[in-house]
């Protein structure tokens, strides 16, 4: 009986110390899947977030295709990210990009961006959606963006560009966030080992 006691307290204990762990690995436990929000991809397809990521590990940034530094530089370290992981791997992942600029960024917009970095979409997801969806999306992922003065070019086309929150966040295969990350700046070693820590030992 005593010996009972005891194997049953050593896996409580074993079981205590891995949520620990998990916990203390990242900062964040922020449930994603109460609330479903409509987009348009790529393709025009509608899809709701983050229902189309479930059982995934996803990054997920925001940005707008007109954007001249951070957005560029953010999924460029998204894709440095996608080359390291093995076909295998990539299985498990999503790349998620949804755009706070719907008003330019329409699907055909963001197909043409993915298309010209030679983004795999059968693991990338471009989303586009209405205004309320959009800011609801920003809330809960605590990213703030705001539209400087507009102009027009020599040919009439409104101008205008966004000043926005730096972020590049880790979902894991429950749905729940685990870790925010400045996106343009990323260790990429760094991101590659939290990924490999939610792959294989999650």
């Amino acid at each position: 009986m005593l010996s009972k006691k005891i194997n049953i307290l050593l896996l409580v204990g074993i079981w205590g110390f891995t949520i620990l762990s998990c916990y203390e690995h990242f900062p964040l436990k922020q449930d994603l899947k109460r609330t479903q929000n409509q987009f348009r991809n790529q393709d025009s397809v509608l899809v709701n977030f983050p229902e189309v990521i479930k059982n995934k590990i996803t990054l997920f940034v925001m940005i707008y295709t007109h954007c001249p530094d951070i957005c560029p530089m953010t999924t460029h370290n998204m894709q440095l990210i996608y080359e390291k992981l093995s076909e295998e791997e990539r299985e498990s992942f999503k790349f998620v990009v949804i755009t706070f600029d719907p008003e330019r960024d329409t699907p055909s917009v963001l197909k043409e961006y993915a298309r010209i970095r030679n983004y795999d979409l059968s693991k990338w997801i471009f989303l586009t959606g209405d205004e309320q969806n959009t800011k609801e999306v920003m809330l809960k992922f605590g990213i703030k963006a705001v539209k400087t003065d507009s102009s027009y070019d020599k040919t009439g086309k409104l101008s205008y560009y966004i000043t926005h929150t730096d972020r590049l966040t880790l979902i894991d295969q429950e749905g729940f966030i685990r870790k925010n990350y400045q996106g343009s700046v990323i260790n990429v070693e760094n991101l590659i080992k939290d990924l490999s820590y939610l792959l294989y030992e999650h």
